[in-house]
């Protein structure tokens, strides 16, 4: 990840017009007050500035560097319409990343009411450190070895280095918040036994971990995996040195960049349609062409061979829908020592197969209403296990919004 230089920070800083209506701000999915901060950070006053950014999103320091910025702060500067737009992200980076190493925070009461948390992901880590703060005695529950999710095993490192996420937990403990490490709630740790030992609200955001296949042959065979697995311990696999990549979000492109990173020699990303429908940022796509990665477009998997994988030509259609049609007859070999399939994820059921009374929806998410209400009294739920796989900056935006409900329910529960 990019070395931050102070100097070029304020070079930066002094680019912006701060805009009487900032489309940078509007554009933010949690609102960050960013003409604000830009000037206290002119002000250096880099500590105020960094309590402002935690406080309205409590992973600012995680965002500067993994939202997609082309599509809201960058995308959207003014000053990006007739020159180069302010890379506010960095410098939220910077204020942020260095509020989290330095701050001490406190309760702010002693409140009796228990919550439960099940998942430390982005939706997870935002509720405990909103709900601790205030001073509710909070526990986490997280199936792995550290805190995280999608964070910490779904984000290469070389991206987001795991120290800000060790700052965090710092941060959680300081707040008296419980962790229980290497605890999968569901078949043993269930629901109905948290209510029993007497937590008043649980909130689940346990994030979308089973892969979705391609459901063609072969998908079962040894040099076949899933990205979403790959990329949990990219150093316990053994690809080769011709690795297919089949899809085209940002979890295929962090499969294919970490795979070069982790030494494979060529890496292609597959994709059915052109660049301009991948779902992956043009930033991504960008970095993981400067990196080395390849690409073949207009072919779509059909089945996969022990010599690698047999896709079909395929073209749009001058249509309203731009249809995607096969080419009959254009079946072809990509040969690779290894294909990582990566086009989607959807929730495990661990907690829901244990639990009456939750529904889910027919892709297996959690429903909610539009304040976090599941089906079942007392339990909440946001982040990607209700709306499928999102932007960090959303499930913290929702997560907020979360917040706000159960400390509405624990009112009404005590009246």
């Amino acid at each position: 990840m990019k070395v931050i230089d102070i100097n070029e920070l304020r070079e930066e800083a002094n680019k912006c017009f701060t805009c009487k209506v900032p489309k940078c701000k509007k554009n933010c999915p949690i609102d960050t007050p960013i003409p604000e901060i830009i000037k206290l950070f002119k002000e250096n006053k880099i500590e105020e500035a960094g309590e402002i950014l935690f406080n309205n999103n409590p992973l600012s320091a995680i965002c500067g560097v993994v939202c997609p910025h082309e599509d809201q702060c960058l995308g959207n500067c003014i000053r990006g319409i007739k020159d180069k737009p302010v890379d506010f992200y960095e410098i939220e980076r910077f204020i942020s990343s260095n509020y989290l190493k330095n701050v001490k925070l406190k309760q702010e009461d002693n409140l009796n009411e228990r919550i439960a948390i099940i998942g430390s992901g982005p939706a997870g880590i935002s509720l405990a450190l909103i709900l601790a703060k205030k001073g509710y005695k909070v526990t986490i529950f997280e199936k792995r070895s550290h805190i995280g999710g999608v964070l910490r095993y779904g984000i290469p490192k070389f991206r987001l280095p795991e120290g800000v996420l060790d700052d965090i937990e710092n941060i959680l403990l300081d707040l008296n918040v419980k962790i229980r490490y290497n605890a999968l709630v569901g078949p043993v740790i269930t629901i109905d036994k948290l209510f029993e030992d007497g937590y008043d609200a649980i909130f689940i955001g346990t994030g979308v971990w089973n892969p979705k296949p391609l459901n063609i042959k072969g998908e079962t065979f040894g040099h076949v995996h899933y990205a979403i697995d790959y990329l949990k311990s990219p150093n316990s696999y053994r690809l080769g040195d011709d690795v297919i990549i089949i899809g085209a979000g940002n979890v295929a492109m962090d499969a294919a960049r970490t795979a070069k990173y982790h030494g494979v020699k060529n890496v292609t990303v597959v994709y059915r349609k052109d660049f301009e429908d991948m779902t992956a940022t043009k930033a991504e796509i960008n970095d993981a062409k400067k990196e080395g990665v390849n690409f073949e477009l207009f072919k779509s998997p059909v089945e996969i061979t022990d010599e690698g994988a047999i896709f079909i030509d395929t073209k749009k259609l001058d249509d309203e829908r731009k249809t995607m049609v096969n080419i009959e007859g254009s079946e072809k070999l990509i040969k690779a020592d290894s294909v990582i399939i990566a086009i989607s994820q959807s929730p495990k059921n661990n907690i829901v197969s244990n639990t009456k009374n939750l529904d889910t929806n027919k892709y297996g998410l959690l429903v909610t209403d539009d304040k976090g209400h599941t089906t079942r009294e007392g339990v909440f739920a946001s982040g990607d296990v209700v709306t499928g796989a999102k932007t960090v900056v959303e499930a913290v935006a929702n997560a907020k919004e979360v917040a706000n409900s159960i400390q509405e329910y624990l009112k009404l529960k005590k009246m």
